[in-house]
């Protein structure tokens, strides 16, 4: 990997000039730092600022992410996914507090021990924040290094990850180890593209990087294909009673634990409504909709149902568009049907 002993001068001028302006970079308190990183796990930065703010607002310490009900912090994170994140986020909040007074801990190895931190964000953190010369390898970092040095290994492998990491903690400038970091990220982020060409002649790396001269950027990284997902057909019922919609919560573990949503089954049918003492006076369709998880799609077909019954399940519950807004966290898998949803709602509003 000698091309990466080239990388370090070019690539931080680089950064100075070209790093986007972005709210936890100009204030990166450890607090800032953590929270950012695992709200870009698997989504976009442009999607996340809004989030970052508003999450920051309602929840401006450690402290009071370690204190807040499960319910608001599930309803700030509605829209992001992955809802462990914020679980973790959570948990490990009520570490810092209970282990280490309330203060992050300025080490690489108590940072990792927190709950949903693994070895980018706990390195991500230690070197932004604290200034502590350990690498942050994500898929960015992973896609910029094996470009650069040719490395045809599966980067999926953990002997793969381990090699690019132990080569970037001898590369790594330590005088700068956040803004090194950062830097790879960014140029993986805004430059070495994952999907569709590189900007090659942007790159500070373009004159030594192998897959550019040698015509290979197409071939790297190398990554094992995914299994394909499986795929379930649900019905989704849209149940309204009074200017109301029903919801229900999931179970506690497993997808979307904990989550308020629209009642749905595989391949429900009017015996769905029966098993739940449902009687429809009014029965239509309600649209489709597809959500994809990292290891299963849903395709589903809503039944839009009214229903004189103000009888609901054990544990269910009826809400109003306010409330839907306010209080309940319906995640992004039913959104193709919240304009009909609301729309429905608005027609009932002389009932609220």
């Amino acid at each position: 990997m000698d091309a990466l002993t080239q990388l370090p001068i070019p690539l931080l001028e680089w950064f100075r000039d070209h790093a986007r302006v972005l709210p936890w970079r100009s204030d990166p308190t450890p607090y800032h730092v953590w929270l950012s990183e695992i709200m870009l796990q698997q989504t976009r930065v442009a999607a996340v600022m809004d989030y970052y703010t508003r999450f920051l607002k309602e929840l401006p310490t450690v402290a009071d992410l370690a204190n807040v009900e499960e319910d608001k912090l599930m309803k700030l994170w509605q829209g992001l996914g992955y809802y462990n994140r914020a679980r973790n986020l959570q948990k490990a909040a009520r570490q810092i507090v209970d282990d280490f007074g309330g203060t992050f801990p300025a080490d690489y190895e108590a940072l990792r021990s927190l709950a949903g931190v693994g070895d980018y964000t706990a390195g991500a953190v230690a070197s932004i924040a604290f200034h502590i010369p350990v690498p942050a390898v994500d898929g960015n970092v992973l896609r910029v290094v094996t470009r650069i040095t040719g490395d045809t290994g599966d980067i999926t492998k953990p002997q793969t990850k381990e090699r690019i990491r132990a080569a970037l903690q001898a590369t790594m400038p330590v005088d700068c180890p956040g803004d090194f970091n950062q830097a790879l990220m960014e140029l993986g982020a805004t430059v070495c593209l994952p999907n569709g060409a590189p900007l090659c002649e942007q790159c500070p790396a373009a004159a030594f990087c192998t897959a550019c001269q040698e015509g290979r950027t197409g071939e790297l990284p190398v990554k094992a294909p995914k299994k394909p997902r499986r795929v379930e057909k649900r019905t989704v019922f849209l149940l309204f009673h009074e200017g109301k919609v029903a919801l229900r919560r999931r179970p506690a573990k497993g997808l979307l634990a904990g989550l308020w949503e629209y009642p749905n089954e595989l391949e429900g049918d009017l015996t769905t409504l029966e098993q739940w003492g449902i009687h429809p006076a009014r029965m239509e369709h309600g649209g489709t909709g597809k959500h994809i998880f990292s290891h299963v799609e849903w395709h589903m077909t809503a039944l839009q149902v009214e229903t004189q019954d103000a009888q609901l399940p054990p544990g269910w519950v009826w809400a109003a568009q306010a409330e839907l807004e306010r209080d309940y966290a319906v995640p992004n898998a039913f959104q193709s049907f919240a304009g009909a949803v609301e729309e429905k709602l608005k027609e009932d509003k002389t009932w609220t």
